[in-house]
């Protein structure tokens, strides 16, 4: 068969990246064409995406894949999920679209809870309650803005955007519309009876589709640039593009975390579970590829670190990643555990002040080297999935017997190592670029290439993997730890 060439544009937290995908009907190659820095912007005290400057990046990053290819057969953006832009009838942004880590939704969840009870939210939408999900951000928004909801033509969320831009699609994919919670996964439609009660427009939310199906083809502006490409959805939530792209082979229940600035972690099922006891551990059931469920929790993740680095940096303290990790080993093992799903990490001005306050509260030492944060923040991860694993044993009966560890976090070998020892499972780390070969891979099932979970499963099997098998000297220490984590976290709402 001729070589299919498709462009994957998977947008992070941190940067973005445009990937060249071919296939040979065997094998996806990735290769990387352009990156990008993507940093929140401030004004009038308030956290906004630069999301013009992300599309002119990614035009560049498309041209250039064009010329490698000589023909693009496809285009797809994933990016982070809950983000929406407003847009008139032409497509052009009312204003620019907020962060999720912009503090206009503080204390915004108990003002909704006033109108519509937690419970019943969970019941319909299934999804965690997180401050930033778009539910909350909508009704900050109408307070802060009154009226603009009401003027859009639609709401798109990120990836939905940069499409629409590209071939005119109003349109959100359902992997993405899952995380809003503004969508009935049952039904299988927006909760606009609920929204109504928080006096939310709804006219503005457009159609739901699939990952893997047609969008249109590239608008004629862009053509000379671009070529005729389609624009095909994939699961353009960043995680659901990433689980498309497990290299599953483990018989039985396995696991994974999505690793990169947040960390999902969570397993696939058939159907979401939205059952009073998922409520109370505050579970999220977020869409798959082929109708599958995500039932995950978020963790705060790398940021910790990704936010620490940065302040070193500004501090004239600059160290990077692979020197950092390496002095690790020589700071005593658990010498001081955090929470990482503390609310003051989400967003602080200084994050290791936020980590040594945090210390300093329950009576544990202050940190003082780049090596010491980095070993309390790693091990607190681990006992944080740790829990969350358990957890979803008990939620689901799921006997997790190895874990996928996906996207850039996996490449932090002493995470998964630690990872492997305190579940005493093996941790299967890869594909790194789990994101874009899972987009990439949702693309050729809209060009006909796939057809099904099993096929592009199959595909993703052919990549790169590293395997991490427990250490079983080192379970007792994990657990004894995990005691103590546990008492240290109680009072948080799980």
């Amino acid at each position: 068969m001729a070589t299919r060439n498709v462009a994957a544009v998977d947008l992070g937290a941190e940067s973005g990246r445009i990937i060249l995908a071919r296939f040979d009907g065997q094998h996806v190659g990735l290769e990387e064409v352009h990156r990008f820095p993507n940093r929140s912007v401030m004004l009038h005290g308030h956290r906004f995406w630069n999301v013009l400057g992300l599309w002119d990046e990614m035009l560049a990053g498309l041209r250039k894949a064009r010329n490698l290819a000589g023909t693009l057969d496809s285009i797809g953006v994933d990016s982070w999920g809950v983000d929406y832009g407003l847009v008139d009838n032409h497509g052009f942004l009312l204003g620019q679209p907020f962060q999720y880590r912009d503090h206009r939704t503080d204390g915004i969840m108990e003002q909704v809870f006033a109108l519509v009870p937690r419970d019943l939210l969970y019941r319909r939408t299934g999804i965690q309650f997180l401050p930033f999900n778009t539910l909350f951000q909508l009704y900050a928004h109408e307070r802060m803005q009154p009226g603009e909801i009401a003027r859009a033509h639609r709401l798109l969320l990120i990836p939905d955007l940069l499409h629409n831009w590209l071939c005119g699609s109003l349109t959100i994919e359902r992997t993405n519309a899952t995380t809003t919670q503004c969508w009935d996964p049952i039904a299988g439609a927006w909760v606009t009876d609920l929204l109504d009660r928080l006096a939310i427009p709804t006219a503005m939310l457009p159609s739901v589709v699939e990952a893997g199906e047609e969008l249109g083809k590239v608008l004629p502006e862009w053509r000379s640039d671009l070529g005729t490409a389609r624009v095909v959805a994939p699961a353009t939530h960043d995680t659901g593009s990433a689980i498309a792209a497990t290299p599953v082979q483990l018989a039985g229940g396995w696991g994974y975390i999505s690793s990169g600035t947040w960390s999902l972690v969570g397993v696939e099922l058939p159907r979401p579970i939205m059952t009073a006891e998922a409520f109370a551990a505050n579970f999220t059931n977020e869409g798959g590829v082929f109708g599958t469920t995500r039932f995950l929790k978020n963790v705060m993740g790398l940021w910790l670190l990704q936010e620490c680095q940065r302040q070193w940096t500004r501090d004239g303290h600059v160290m990077d990643y692979d020197s950092l990790l390496a002095d690790v080993d020589a700071v005593t093992p658990f010498a001081a555990l955090i929470d990482p799903d503390d609310a003051r990490f989400l967003a602080p001005e200084n994050m290791s002040g936020a980590i040594n306050a945090y210390l300093v509260e329950r009576e544990q030492a202050p940190l003082q080297t780049p090596a010491a944060f980095a070993r309390c923040i790693m091990e607190s991860l681990v006992l944080r999935y740790r829990e969350v694993f358990h957890q979803i044993r008990e939620l689901t009966g799921t006997v997790i017997n190895g874990v996928h560890v996906l996207g850039g976090g996996a490449r932090n070998a002493q995470l998964n190592q630690w990872l492997a020892d305190a579940l005493g499972v093996p941790v299967i780390a890869g594909p790194y670029e789990a994101t874009a070969l899972g987009n990439a891979l949702m693309q050729l099932v809209g060009l006909g290439e796939l057809r099904g979970l099993a096929e592009v499963r199959a595909i993703a099997q052919n990549t790169p993997e590293q395997m991490f098998s427990p250490r079983t000297a080192h379970l007792a220490a994990w657990n004894e730890t995990a005691q103590r984590f546990s008492t240290m976290v109680s009072s948080r709402v799980r």
